[in-house]
């Protein structure tokens, strides 16, 4: 139990360390493209595939209902068959950039989730997402690997333990779903 306990610890301490201004910061970028039109895509490998599953899912429809102000928002890895299809012809590293070329766009959002910062996937994607001309976002661990350095805004969990890492990413998206569904989205003139 005493584990247990440990981990409990460390996460309420981690809580009270996350970088709020980046958070925000976030925010803002998701609300800009939001009233400009654009698409935020969001993309992920391993676990964290999931929670940017998880993000988009709440950032296209959450608890949300009859809001005139809607997000475009894409989970790159939620498209299996495409993915694999990438990954056969070309290379696994390829599989989200090669589905960002088919629709990003200057101005759109490119939100790539890896706790190492080191995901060659998701790497190439925000290489791709940057060349475009989309604000870039990372969501990474303390040490931030390749990843902080490729993107505009990078979102860094305090920690180098995984566990952490991933549960604090879902925590950063719900934090920031919950603040656009609050002042954003279910406002009767969006903004």
């Amino acid at each position: 139990m005493t584990d247990l306990r440990a981990y409990l610890d460390r996460t309420a301490a981690l809580a009270q360390q996350m970088p709020l201004d980046v958070i925000e910061t976030v925010i803002q970028r998701i609300v800009d493209a939001g009233d400009t039109d654009h698409t935020i895509f969001v993309l992920g490998n391993g676990g964290s595939a999931a929670t940017a599953s998880h993000f988009a899912n709440d950032l296209g429809k959450g608890d949300v209902t009859g809001s005139p102000r809607r997000l475009r928002v894409m989970a790159l890895t939620d498209n299996v068959p495409l993915m694999t299809a990438w990954a056969n012809d070309t290379e696994y590293r390829r599989v989200f950039a090669e589905q960002l070329r088919n629709f990003v766009r200057a101005g759109d959002v490119v939100i790539g989730v890896s706790a190492s910062g080191r995901s060659p996937n998701v790497l190439e994607a925000m290489r791709l997402g940057r060349a475009a001309g989309a604000c870039t976002i990372g969501f990474t661990g303390q040490s931030g690997g390749e990843l902080k350095d490729l993107v505009d805004h990078c979102v860094r969990v305090p920690s180098d333990n995984v566990q952490h890492i991933e549960d604090f990413h879902l925590v950063a998206f719900h934090l920031v779903y919950a603040h656009l569904r609050d002042t954003y989205l279910n406002r009767p003139d969006g903004r």
